[in-house]
């Protein structure tokens, strides 16, 4: 029987698995970096062993390190969640020669299943050679990890080579491995998986089949089981295949088999030899805990010779902090509240006031709904979702919200192109009219509880003055003392203290929840920045400035690229690395290179001057750059 379990991970799965240890009396060990000293997983652990260092290369994908605190902190067995040696043999196999039971299939399943070249040829396929303008287009997709990272589409011949590095150092980075392959690109196809179990007595259950279609940067955004309209010969030879994948290489736990089905085809992808991201999708619609299931088979229980019956449906979402009208930059700072109404499960590795950095991926939650029917989870989740309490950096909430909400994921017809066609659209801010009252909302609750005869220029008739700014745009509102209470023009205040706020409007009542911390004003879900009254004259950067989007760590510059070249609109001039992924920093105009200050390695903060180009139609001001 299992004593006490490390978890080789972090963040969200790495308090999954801790909650599941719990209820079955295991104790629990986990591993930190520097930059997760304070994080919520070390937090919870029943132990937590430091690993020196920030980047995962010199922590989470440094197996010995692992291994060693394991057995320093008397640990028994290790499980990898998801990511970072998840898939690694060698590491499965340090494991098992330390004497500790390990969490997953063997090593050498993992062997063959973890490289996704070997993966392809073992189900009688192989990837691209040579590539040529017939093949177009492809996808470069790094050989080991998942979730997005390590992918390319590349729709011509001279955008190869720079897909091909890109995805290359981003595989390393992200999973210790740069080994890339080439694959035909299906557009516009369904992403469907089938989650399995398989135990040491030969038994292998295929638990359904999951909807991963929607996705940003080939990473998952929304997934659900049931996969909804599939036809049911298509989904028996879905649950076929997998169980004949996992079969192949005598498979032991829990996998993912993962598809692409275009035109009523299944073209195998991959085998995802360890827990799956949505796998509480397939927990919620079959009664199970796959932690549970896993920690059993190690130990060498049996399962039952059929799963259990699926009931009902349910969907998750992925709550990233990034920005997906700016090309899904991520972003950093403090989480200040998370919470989402009971009935939808939450799984994050955040509490409130944690930091989030830049060092690893950027998602601070899942939530999960279920229902006895599809269209009851998705009114579920998305309600939910909207009414969640989410103060701290932007996220992909309103996204979520409206694609759960679009017809074409109601009616169960997306694909894994549905961004591509509708992220414009999805992330144009919708006309709220309750928006032009939150900061006078905000003035009102800052206002409660003065004194109005508080200064000797404080006059009870005369108009207080407060600046936000929201969404970039700066307001001033307007509110006086009276004898009867707070008052502004066009509305009737009803009531107003510091965390509540009731303004009638047109007869109408509004209620407003507003917390305050710092200059950070959340008024209901609109996050507002106090102003200062007479704000300092800020300098104004020369036109064709390129700034750091987000904070992070240059690792290109474009090969030749000096002061004084002429570069072209769209052209790529300097690559970020933030929270695992590339960001790529284009030539705004037409122009001239006049100032370059990125260089590789080097470590910026949103708003640093990267580099400028001086746009042809602009000339040079006397004695300096335009």
């Amino acid at each position: 029987m299992i004593q006490t379990l490390l978890v080789a991970n972090r963040g969200e799965i790495a308090c999954r698995i801790f909650r599941t240890c719990s209820d079955l009396g295991i104790r629990t060990v986990a591993v930190y970096s520097d930059a997760d000293e304070h994080a919520l997983h070390t937090r919870r652990a029943d132990t937590a062993v430091r690993l020196p260092g920030a980047a995962p290369a010199d922590t989470y994908l440094r197996g010995d390190l692992i291994v060693k605190a394991a057995l320093a902190a008397g640990a028994d067995a290790v499980h990898p969640g998801y990511g970072f040696l998840s898939e690694n043999p060698d590491f499965a196999r340090a494991v098992l020669d330390a004497g500790l039971t390990w969490i997953g299939p063997s090593p050498e399943a993992i062997e063959a299943m973890a490289s996704k070249t070997r993966a392809k040829r073992l189900m009688g396929l192989e990837p691209l050679g040579e590539v040529t303008q017939g093949d177009l287009p492809v996808l470069v997709k790094a050989a080991a990890g998942g979730g997005g990272r390590g992918m390319r589409i590349v729709r011509r011949l001279d955008e190869l080579r720079d897909a091909l590095e890109g995805a290359r150092a981003e595989a390393a980075s992200a999973f210790g491995d740069g080994e890339v392959f080439m694959e035909p690109y299906i557009e516009n196809g369904r992403h469907i998986e089938v989650q399995i179990l398989a135990d040491t007595h030969g038994t292998v259950w295929p638990l359904g089949t999951r909807d991963c279609s929607l996705q940003r940067r080939h990473q998952k955004v929304i997934e659900e089981a049931p996969a909804p309209g599939l036809p049911e010969r298509l989904a028996r030879e879905l649950r076929t295949l997998a169980v004949r994948a996992a079969r192949a290489v005598s498979y032991v736990g829990a996998g993912t088999v993962e598809f692409l089905v275009a035109d009523g085809r299944a073209h195998f992808l991959e085998m995802n030899t360890r827990l799956q991201v949505e796998h509480p999708v397939t927990e919620a619609v079959f009664g199970l805990d796959l932690v549970t299931e896993q920690l059993r088979i190690a130990e060498g229980h049996a399962l039952e010779k059929d799963p259990p019956s699926p009931r009902g449906h349910a969907i998750e979402v992925r709550l990233y902090a990034e920005d997906p009208a700016r090309d899904w930059a991520p972003q950093t700072g403090t989480l200040h509240r998370l919470a989402v109404p009971p009935g939808v499960r939450l799984d994050t590795g955040y509490g409130d006031g944690d930091p989030i950095g830049v060092h690893y991926d950027p998602m601070l939650a899942k939530a999960v709904a279920h229902a006895p029917t599809r269209a009851e989870a998705v009114r579920r989740l998305a309600g939910a979702l909207e009414s969640a309490v989410i103060h701290g950096p932007a996220t992909n909430r309103d996204l979520l919200v409206r694609s759960l909400r679009h017809e074409e994921f109601t009616s169960g017809r997306m694909d894994t192109g549905f961004y591509d066609r509708h992220l414009a659209a999805l992330t144009t801010p919708a006309p709220d009219p309750l928006a032009p009252l939150a900061p006078l909302a905000a003035a009102l609750a800052d206002a409660h509880g003065r004194s109005r005869f508080g200064g000797w220029r404080n006059v009870p008739s005369q108009d207080q003055v407060k600046r936000y700014e929201a969404a970039g745009e700066e307001t001033e509102v307007r509110y006086r003392h009276t004898r009867a209470g707070l008052a502004a023009d066009g509305v009737r205040v009803v009531h107003a203290d510091a965390g509540t706020v009731v303004l009638e409007v047109d007869g109408v009542r509004r209620e407003f929840a507003v917390t305050r911390y710092g200059d950070e004003v959340y008024v209901n879900a609109e996050r507002l920045i106090a102003l200062p009254r007479f704000p300092d004259p800020t300098a104004q950067l020369a036109p064709g400035s390129l700034v750091a989007p987000m904070p992070g760590t240059v690792v290109r510059v474009a090969d030749g690229l000096t002061e004084g070249a002429t570069v072209t609109a769209g052209q790529p001039l300097i690559w970020l690395e933030a929270m695992k992924m590339q960001h790529q920093i284009s030539a705004p105009a037409t122009g001239t290179l006049t100032s370059l200050h990125a260089e590789p390695g080097q470590q910026v903060e949103p708003g640093l001057l990267l580099a400028v180009v001086q746009p042809t139609h602009i000339q040079p001001a006397s004695g300096g750059i335009a």
